[in-house]
């Protein structure tokens, strides 16, 4: 028979924190990398323009950067037009 800790944490459900995109606040997993939180609102990350607090992360470094309860992150999209 389980043990009822294992069945109890199954059910838990993942920790998650607040940030602030482009002034609103979000809810997301704790321990998300900026490079994921740009996959999960749909965005190419090829497209975006990302401060975070105040400072711009370059392309290459976003995947690396941890984000923390209470940043705050500014995203801005490029748009061709005509």
């Amino acid at each position: 028979m389980p043990a009822m800790s294992s069945m109890a944490s199954e059910s838990e459900p993942a920790p998650r924190m607040e940030i602030h995109v482009n002034g609103q606040p979000q809810l997301i997993a704790a321990g998300q990398s900026l490079g994921e939180l740009l996959l999960a609102l749909g965005l190419d990350p090829e497209q975006v323009a990302v401060e975070r607090n105040g400072q711009i992360v370059p392309r290459r470094l976003r995947g690396g950067v941890q984000l923390a309860p209470g940043d705050q992150i500014e995203l801005v999209t490029f748009v061709g037009g005509g």
